[in-house]
């Protein structure tokens, strides 16, 4: 072989051996750790069963799976962050219906939430309960209704902030149930609980988790769930449908990826979180936490979104709720 046939030789040896280099160096995702952005503070209900879910990923994928809890205007910001995220499957964001399917309508925010995600997979589902004082006079739901009734305007609820789905949970039963009521946003669903003990308001819509202490000690009255059915957790107490033709409020949480993420990485990912229904220690756990499992195909999930979204656009214009600024 000649020096030039030689050169041109190695030269194309060379370009074939670059080009199929990207495919061989190609490895497995996950090949480092990934992270999953929690809208709320550790220790919520979203953040450990962000970590529950995380542990889970992490067994089952052989990689570390880490929580980040990025706070603030209603769990957006996480959301704002993992929108802009590289879409590569190593930013993920543990979404709650909040942000998802309520903000576009209660808060200023520069994302969209069906055109910047991917949804993975649903995991668990709560229902929130209208809770009274021990010293309303009422103990079940149509006796509360006739109370308020009896004094329009002079009864008040609270909730954990304006635009919170506790705010929302109230203020639509009392449409609903046609009451006069006011109400008085908290920072935090816990100075609210303690100004309900108190007896300063007179009812609020905790989640079935937080609440339960409270009925333990005897010092509140769970009237009913803003549900279509009865709730594992609170067995006892009836769902609002069993009093009156009422939109359920559920609050859900479950994990998206930014869009153009790659459909394998989130098909995987899906998979392994479905397949959680078939893990008797997975299911106790969120049992004892105090939720439903609900685990969706990335479609399910989508489906659920739009359907939602839609719903609360509607719900939030009808409550005459605005946009915060």
């Amino acid at each position: 072989m000649s020096s030039s046939g030689k050169k041109l030789f190695l030269a194309t040896a060379t370009a074939l051996i670059a080009a199929t280099m990207p495919c061989a160096a190609q490895t497995v995702w996950p090949d480092r750790t990934v992270t999953f952005v929690v809208p709320f503070a550790a220790g919520g209900i979203s953040d450990v069963l962000a970590r529950m879910t995380a542990e889970r990923l992490q067994a089952r994928l052989k990689q570390n799976f880490i929580v980040e809890n990025a706070l603030g205007a209603a769990g957006t910001i996480a959301a704002t962050r993992v929108a802009r995220a590289d879409p590569d499957g190593y930013t993920l964001f543990w979404a709650t219906v909040a942000q998802v399917t309520i903000a576009p309508f209660t808060h200023k925010i520069s994302y969209d939430p069906i055109k910047d995600f991917a949804p993975i997979s649903l995991v668990a589902t709560s229902p929130f309960v209208i809770t009274v004082g021990e010293s309303v006079p009422a103990k079940t739901l149509t006796e509360f209704i006739a109370h308020v009734k009896s004094k329009p305007g002079q009864v008040s609820y609270g909730s954990a902030g304006a635009g919170s789905l506790t705010h929302l949970a109230a203020a639509l039963f009392a449409k609903t149930a046609g009451l006069q009521m006011n109400h008085v946003p908290y920072k935090g669903i816990a100075p609210a609980f303690q100004d309900l003990v108190a007896g300063h308001i007179a009812m609020m819509s905790p989640s079935p988790v937080e609440l339960k202490p409270f009925l333990e000690k005897g010092s509140l009255k769970a009237l009913a769930l803003t549900d279509t059915k009865r709730s594992k957790v609170l067995p006892d107490v009836p769902a609002i449908t069993e009093f009156m033709k009422a939109e359920p409020v559920v609050t859900w949480n479950g994990l998206m990826a930014p869009s153009k993420t790659p459909a394998a990485v989130v098909d995987l990912l899906s998979r392994e979180i479905r397949a959680a229904a078939q893990d008797p220690v997975f299911l106790q756990r969120l049992a004892v936490i105090g939720v439903d499992p609900v685990l969706h195909t990335p479609q399910d999930f989508a489906k659920l979104i739009a359907e939602e979204t839609e719903r609360w656009r509607t719900i939030i214009h009808d409550l005459g709720l605005k946009v915060a600024q």
